[in-house]
Order: structure tokens, then C-alpha cells, then sequence
């Protein structure tokens, strides 16, 4: 916990992976010093046609946002998932719908090409 609270102090940003299955627990958003819950994509898969993941989906950004903590979609592949998450409140995504896996040497000329006006466009949050 103090190597935690050591990082935050650096400015370094603490999230919480695959939120909401396996060791992910709820005491953790009391004891642990998190900046953003990442929701795991079991939760994400079926939006739009799954009402109980889109009911987690939801329940999961409303509650980080009473927490004061962002939240970041996984596995975010289709544009209606994209455009669901958005309308709940979640600004952060990762997925396919964005990039496929890169190699870190790509990383650089990557964030060029999706910093230019109509490529970003993909983007949940352009702010």
C-alpha cells in the first residue's frame, strides 16, 4: 500500500484491471489509492444486445463517478458499444474499434496518425 501511495505522489496514475471478476473487489475502492477502474470486456462483448451487461456497464461508471474515478472500457470493438459507453459517462475505451495490438516501436507514428482531425474522430472523448 505505501509503494502505491508513493507512486500517486510521483503523479503516476493507479487503475484497477479487469474490474469486476475475478479478485476485483469492492473493498478495494475504500483501502486502495485508484485513479481509474478499467471494466473488464466480459462486460462489454454483448452491448448492445445484452441489457445485463449494459445494466453493469452502467452501474460500474455511475458508481467510479461518484467515487471520483474515471472508468475505461476494454475490449471495446463495435461502434454502438462505443456510442452506449459514451451516453453512460465513460470517456476512456481501448479495443479493436481503435487499434489492433501494436508493436511498441509503432506506438509514436500511431498517436501522430490519430491526433490528425479525421482520424480522430474514433476517439469516445476528443477533449
Amino acid at each position: 500500500m505505501t509503494q502505491l501511495h508513493a507512486l500517486r505522489q510521483r503523479g503516476i496514475e493507479i487503475a484497477i484491471d479487469d474490474f469486476g471478476t475475478g479478485y476485483s473487489s469492492l473493498s478495494y475502492l475504500k483501502s486502495l489509492p485508484i485513479d481509474t477502474l478499467k471494466i473488464d470486456k466480459s462486460f462489454i462483448r454483448d452491448i448492445p444486445d445484452d441489457r445485463s451487461d449494459m445494466a453493469i456497464a452502467a452501474a460500474i461508471v455511475a458508481m467510479a463517478r461518484q467515487l471520483r474515478l474515471k472508468t475505461l472500457a476494454e475490449g471495446v470493438e463495435t461502434v454502438a458499444q462505443a456510442d452506449f459507453l459514451k451516453q453512460v459517462g465513460c470517456r476512456l475505451a481501448q479495443g479493436y474499434l481503435f487499434s489492433r495490438p501494436i508493436p511498441s516501436d509503432e506506438v509514436a507514428s500511431f498517436i501522430e496518425r490519430k491526433a490528425e482531425p479525421e482520424t480522430s474522430s474514433l476517439l469516445i472523448d476528443k477533449g
